[in-house]
């Protein structure tokens, strides 16, 4: 089994979604950043991968067919080196409703104060914890990196949202890339990896009002 699929998609683009609708078409597993959180101690690839040094990416994806969301999307130029037979895919959405969408989930989350004081209590006798703190601060390092500090201006943010899609279409070449939007339902995504149009809805998951609630129980493990 090897990885077949990698999403360069930045979050908030549909991209649970994306790894359920995947998942359906039978590319299983999709590797997500619900699968780092519920397995925080793959933290030290990912690690790895942003200090760019040398990454065992058949140890990490033992058992995945396809890759989505944060934090491959940003390592998918090293992924493609590495699955030089993948197919890539690109969620996009209206920036201004990606702005927004981002703004609201994703600017805001990590743990509450509440959560980091136990997890800080919890230092010394969880390797757990130390692992998912090690997760927040690569995301931390990665943002700060991405947006250089500036998300709250939203121009500057879709500035950086729209270079990373110009990127992706540069750097990838077009016979093996999608440029999707998930509202565009089944068609496009079967037709692009040649399976057929399953008979049921396309998945929609993770919306903005459910997102709050679904990182708080990643955080603690349920």
């Amino acid at each position: 089994m090897t990885l077949q699929i990698i999403g360069a998609g930045f979050g908030r683009t549909g991209t649970l979604s994306l790894k359920a609708a995947l998942e359906e078409l039978g590319f299983n597993k999709c590797y997500h950043m619900v699968e780092l959180l519920q397995h925080p101690e793959q933290v030290s690839y990912w690690e790895a991968a942003h200090h760019q040094q040398p990454v065992d990416w058949a140890s990490l994806f033992q058992g995945y067919q396809a890759i989505v969301d944060f934090p491959g999307n940003i390592y998918y130029p090293q992924l493609m080196q590495a699955y030089p037979q993948a197919k890539v895919i690109l969620t996009t959405r209206d920036p201004d409703s990606w702005y927004e969408s981002t703004k609201a989930t994703v600017y805001q989350a990590g743990p509450t104060p509440l959560q980091k004081l136990l997890m800080l209590f919890q230092l010394p006798f969880s390797a757990r914890s130390r692992q998912i703190g090690r997760i927040f601060r690569l995301a931390d390092q990665v943002w700060q990196s991405g947006f250089q500090g500036k998300f709250a201006d939203k121009a500057y943010a879709i500035q950086v949202f729209q270079q990373h899609i110009e990127q992706v279409k540069q750097i990838v070449p077009a016979d093996r890339l999608l440029i999707y939007q998930v509202k565009e339902g089944w068609e496009p995504l079967c037709r692009f990896l040649e399976r057929p149009i399953p008979d049921m809805p396309f998945p929609h998951l993770n919306d903005r009002a459910s997102f709050g609630e679904f990182s708080k129980q990643l955080i603690q493990g349920n």
